[in-house]
């Protein structure tokens, strides 16, 4: 049986939390260092573009967006996470997520989905680029983690739908 994507919802909060600690774990998935609590992560992104991936009631994996800004220019940008859970890495979970996730956002108008990859994180940088992300940039030492300088390698992808009139 090959894993579903449902939108999140408060009932999978334990286990997106789980997962997203265990990106921050690896140590290459982003700045922070604790996952936030369900309040918080809630509170942040976007209802309408939150997604699992879900294998006989387990969470595999999540992607969400978050606006940039709350500025009316911005309205069709947003940034975007995400998530698969160390055991599901490798089984497409994540390609599964992105797909959705960008058909969604395609189909709200939504214009640029833009993120912050580390470049040691060579996957994630691989399935971006699958869905049609490009790198915009690098954003060299732009912050310290486990006390280190990190760069940031900056991705976004236009959709080729909303956005062009």
């Amino acid at each position: 049986m090959s894993p579903g994507v449902v939108p999140m919802g408060r009932e999978h909060a334990d286990e997106v939390l789980a997962v997203y600690q265990t990106g921050i774990d690896g140590g290459d998935a982003t700045f922070e260092t604790t996952a936030p609590t369900w309040q918080r992560f809630d509170a942040s992104r976007l209802r309408e573009h939150r997604l699992v991936a879900l294998d006989g009631g387990r969470v595999l994996g999540w992607a969400a967006v978050s606006a940039v800004s709350d500025r009316c220019a911005y309205a069709g940008v947003v940034e975007h996470s995400v998530y698969v859970h160390p055991d599901a890495q490798g089984r497409g979970v994540g390609l599964l997520l992105l797909r959705a996730l960008l058909a969604s956002t395609d189909g709200a108008g939504i214009w640029t989905v833009q993120s912050g990859v580390f470049p040691e994180n060579a996957a994630s940088l691989a399935l971006h680029a699958k869905v049609g992300f490009r790198v915009i940039g690098t954003r060299e030492r732009i912050g310290r983690h486990h006390g280190r300088w990190r760069d940031v390698v900056l991705i976004e992808r236009r959709s080729p739908v909303a956005g062009r009139t």
